[in-house]
């Protein structure tokens, strides 16, 4: 059925272009959109011809934004009609491939993206997923039409030590599941078969992943994948790639996707050359995914449903604001370094367990955001909404909307980050001044990586410092917004017992500050927000931590945390103090390490540790005073070292817990001083020492909180 309307300033084309979405076709010709807020009555007086179907039709129109009259246009906007193309195997003669990304801080979904962009230079159409939004069934289904052969490329994070990132944990489950294995496959000695061996026999894919080699579990589930997709079947079609952000992760990227991805999905899928069509010439504003539509300043943020939400966003529209009761230096003056412990009063809005994690999401100083809108003339205080451009997906509200750009620079772009190598090749084509353009172009290049990492990296200069070095870069909000990368949630784990302190949580935060070869001084956006004087509320929220006392009070705990990695170590002695005086619990002995640099200017939560020490909470507290010893440093490992003959009583005949919480580094060498001393005294081999700690770690005896 087709049904030809000719209109004059529809009322909105969005609700006509959804409602007769349910007709088989539809053509509306106007002469213009106009304000969508004009009465129904204009589009009535408008139509010239009409057929009798089309006027049920209309009534039925009416009566549709009636009902929905209440409703934010803007919410409207942000839920494109989505239209079943056909494939132009011209332009794309590889045909249509689809890369799933799983990711923790969104790194993997802009190399996605980059895939994205690249696709029909190479003659390929590319299609981004979440991993959240598919299962492995679907992912088998999404063949091409020409072989029936899906073709799937897989990009993803790890988390933690050697865990999914959080969109691709159900995706994983399911693929452990069929491939009847486990993410860290390779501790498992004699795996079993599969249990559905063929489910993607029809699938061919490869792998990228990002970790980092500071970790023991270096990509482990990028590893896990490739082995998990081929016992089920799936055909690889180029090496799996593995990125080193303690490297270059970028540049691992790069390398992979150029030397192996694409010539290998050109040799499979292209059987002649393809030559596509000339590049985007480096002057020329990139495709924008996003529409903008402006409002009248009274306009107030609409309501999302949480399948209209963008997955990584989520805690944007569900974090609470909450009191902050008290904020206070615990470094002495002679320190120049500042750590800062503040209360954030609950007020019955969430509850948590101790040592659990806080989630905060900071906002950046009103000083930058009014720098990076005078920049590129943006009005701080107009209101807007995003939609999905002309043939771009919408992936999902990447916050609340509509919003005025002062809250949007404020709350949920990262304008102090410092911009990947890729985001200067976009910000390029934006430079009006060759000089602007020819620097961002060779830092963004391989053969620039030592100045982008001179110049960008070591010097902190993110996108709002990048906009006064290289002033002639402009561009519109809704570009902006498509580059600008989302600032990230910080996770603090909880320095407070919920027994003791049930209303509020206590954090204990290392405030991030670097001084510039200028003399300007970087500082850290979150660590700053929490520590300044002026802070009223935060908004936050509650993750699960892998910190749990254990459920026999009775065992012993040993606890080695230094600098800040005394907080969780604080949470659990304020726990097992209140086990032992309010709830009458046999409680184990505490044993606990801790490190810094010396006596006087950074013993953090000393009178409290030294009074657990006193009254008996603390069976043993030894401080490893780096800078106060002669001939070499020591540290908590160290001291460990020096009792490995308890330490190994309180692991094999006590069965205690061990707790670990701080760096990457210390992290390992207290793994290594553990293995040492389980070897020495079990008489076990390094192999079975080390088979000993991770039998700990898979009971919950050994666990371990540790960033790069």
């Amino acid at each position: 059925m087709t049904i030809l309307l000719f209109l004059s300033k529809p009322p909105n084309a969005n609700l006509a272009k959804r409602f007769f979405g349910h007709c088989n076709r539809y053509v509306v010709i106007h002469s213009f959109l106009t304000n969508m807020t004009d009465d129904i009555t204009n589009l009535l007086s408008s139509i010239s011809a009409i057929s009798g179907i089309a006027t049920v039709l209309l009534g039925s129109l009416l009566a549709y934004v009636l009902l929905n009259r209440d409703k934010s246009a803007s919410s409207s906007l942000t839920t494109p009609l989505k239209e079943e193309k056909v494939l132009d195997l011209n332009k794309y003669p590889g045909g249509e491939i689809t890369v799933y990304y799983g990711t923790q801080t969104g790194t993997a979904e802009s190399f996605a993206r980059v895939l994205e962009r690249e696709g029909p230079k190479y003659g390929f159409f590319v299609h981004v997923m979440d991993f959240e939004d598919i299962t492995v069934e679907e992912l088998a289904s999404r063949t091409n039409e020409t072989d029936g052969i899906a073709r799937a490329i897989l990009i993803s994070a790890t988390y933690g030590e050697g865990e999914a990132p959080d969109n691709a944990i159900q995706f994983a489950n399911e693929l452990c599941d069929k491939a009847n294995t486990q993410i860290l496959f390779q501790q498992i000695k004699r795996p079993e078969e599969p249990l559905e061996p063929t489910c993607l026999q029809n699938v061919q894919y490869s792998v990228f992943g990002l970790g980092n080699k500071q970790y023991d579990h270096y990509n482990s589930m990028a590893k896990f994948l490739d082995h998990a997709m081929e016992r089920c079947g799936a055909q690889r079609l180029a090496e799996t790639g593995l990125g080193d952000d303690d490297d270059d992760l970028e540049s691992d990227f790069e390398n992979w996707k150029d030397q192996i991805l694409w010539p290998s999905l050109k040799k499979q899928y292209l059987q002649h050359e393809f030559v596509g069509a000339a590049s985007t010439p480096e002057t020329e504003w990139p495709e924008c995914p996003y529409a903008i539509e402006y409002h009248p300043s009274t306009t107030t943020a609409a309501s999302f449903r949480e399948d209209q939400i963008h997955s990584h966003s989520r805690h944007y529209f569900t974090a609470v604001d909450c009191p902050v009761r008290v904020t206070r230096e615990l470094r002495t003056d002679q320190d120049p370094g500042s750590t800062v412990h503040v209360e954030i009063d609950l007020s019955g809005q969430l509850q948590y367990q101790t040592a659990d994690n806080l989630g905060v999401l900071p906002i950046n100083p009103p000083a930058i955001v009014e720098q990076v809108a005078q920049s590129l003339s943006f009005d701080l205080d107009q209101v807007f909404s995003l939609h999905a451009a002309p043939n771009h997906e919408w992936h999902g509200a990447p916050f609340p909307m509509p919003i005025s750009v002062r809250e949007c620079l404020m709350r949920y772009c990262d304008l102090t980050g410092a911009p990947r190598r890729s985001d200067l090749k976009l910000l390029a084509s934006y430079a009006t001044d060759p000089i602007d353009q020819k620097v961002l172009l060779r830092m963004a290049s391989k053969e620039g990586r030592n100045e982008y990492k001179e110049k960008i990296l070591e010097e902190y200069v993110g996108l709002a410092g990048l906009l006064q070095k290289c002033p002639s870069i402009q561009m519109p909000l809704e570009h902006f917004l498509g580059i600008c990368p989302l600032l990230q949630t910080r996770f603090f784990t909880i320095s407070s017992s919920s027994s003791v302190h049930p209303n509020t949580v206590h954090l204990t935060v290392a405030v991030t500050q670097h001084e510039r070869k200028d003399g300007s001084l970087f500082q850290g956006v979150c660590s700053n927000h929490l520590a300044s004087p002026s802070l009223d509320t935060v908004r936050v929220f509650v993750r699960a931590s892998t910190f749990r006392l254990p459920k026999d009070s009775s065992r012993p705990i040993l606890m080695i945390g230094p600098g800040t990695g005394i907080a969780p170590m604080r949470a659990l002695l304020q726990e097992r103090e209140y086990q032992r005086h309010v709830q009458k619990k046999t409680v184990g002995p505490n044993i606990l390490y801790f490190g810094c640099k010396t006596s006087s200017q950074d013993y953090i939560y000393r009178d409290e540790m030294e009074a657990w020490a006193q009254n008996g909470v603390l069976d043993h507290l030894r401080v490893a005073f780096s800078r106060e010893t002669v001939g070499k440093k020591v540290y908590v490992q160290h001291l460990l070292a020096d009792h490995s003959e308890e330490t190994w009583k309180l692991l094999e005949q006590e069965g205690a817990y061990v707790y670990v919480c701080g760096a990457v580094k210390m992290g390992q060498d207290v793994a290594e001083a553990l293995n040492k001393i389980v070897s020495a005294h079990g008489n076990l081999s390094h192999d079975e020492a080390k088979a000993y700690l991770s039998k700990m770690s898979a009971e919950g005896r050994f666990v371990q909180e540790l960033w790069a």
